[in-house]
C-alpha cells in the first residue's frame, strides 16, 4: 500500500514516516506473509554468500539490485519472474533462474528482504531463521511492525543503493559473535508472532476499537 487512507480504514500495510494515522493494521493475508521456519543450520555453518530470489517486475529497488550482483561470485541475485518485468527480454517469458524452496534460501548466511508492492513478504520467515536478514531501512509496515525493527539488532540494515552490502557481509563473516547476536534477537522478536492465541485475542481487541470509534 502506497495510498495514504482520508478515513480510518483496515489495512495489510501502510506507509512508515508519514501520517499513517487512518490506516489501522490488521494481520491480513497471513498465509503468504506469516510464514515462520525452523532452521537447523547455525549461521557459521551456511554458505558465506547472499541470495535474491524474487519477482522483480516493473520495482526499480529490485531490478537495480539484480542489475548490479547478478554475476557477483559473493551474491546469488536473480529474478524469478521475468514476463512483464523491465528485464523481461528473454522472448519466451520463461524465468530467469529458477524458483527455490524456502529452506533452500537457508544454505546461505545473508536473505535479501527487498520491498516489493509494499514490505517484503520474505522478511518474516528470515528473521525467525539462523540467516541474517539483509535490507535497506523498511518504508512500510505490516501487522509485524517493521517500523519497531532496529538496525543491526534484528537485522543488517544497508544502503538503498546496495553499495555497502558486500563491506557488510565482510563484517558479519568475521564477527560471527554479533551475527549470531542479531539472530537471537530476531528470533526473539518474531517469537511474539507464533502465539496464534494471543495474535488472535489482539486482532478482535484491534477489530473491536474500530468498530467502537466508527459509530
Amino acid at each position: 500500500m502506497r495510498d495514504i487512507p482520508t478515513s480510518p480504514t483496515i489495512v495489510k500495510s501502510r506507509n512508515l514516516g508519514n501520517d499513517n494515522s487512518n490506516a489501522v493494521l490488521l494481520k491480513l493475508n497471513k498465509l503468504r506473509h506469516f510464514i515462520f521456519l525452523d532452521d537447523p543450520t547455525a549461521f557459521a555453518d551456511k554458505e558465506d554468500r547472499a541470495i535474491f530470489r524474487g519477482q522483480i517486475g516493473t520495482r526499480e529497488n529490485r531490478i537495480r539490485f539484480v542489475e548490479t550482483f547478478a554475476s557477483h561470485p559473493r551474491v546469488d541475485a536473480a529474478n524469478t519472474l521475468a514476463k512483464g518485468g523491465l528485464l523481461a527480454d528473454n522472448p519466451d517469458g520463461k524465468p530467469t533462474a529458477p524458483r527455490l524452496s524456502l529452506y533452500d534460501h537457508l544454505r546461505y548466511r545473508y536473505i535479501m528482504c527487498l520491498e516489493g508492492n509494499d514490505v517484503a513478504s520474505n522478511l518474516k520467515w528470515v528473521m525467525s531463521s539462523h540467516s541474517l536478514a539483509v535490507m535497506p531501512r523498511p518504508t512500510c509496515e505490516t501487522w509485524f511492525m517493521e517500523g519497531r525493527l532496529l538496525p543491526g539488532v534484528h537485522y543488517v540494515e544497508i544502503r538503498d543503493d546496495y553499495a555497502d552490502l558486500i563491506e557488510k557481509m565482510d563484517y558479519y563473516s568475521l564477527h560471527p559473535d554479533e551475527a549470531e547476536q542479531i539472530v537471537r534477537h530476531a528470533n526473539e522478536y518474531v517469537a511474539q508472532f507464533r502465539d496464534s492465541r494471543r495474535e488472535r485475542y489482539i486482532a478482535l481487541r484491534v477489530m473491536q476499537k474500530y468498530l467502537s470509534l466508527c459509530q
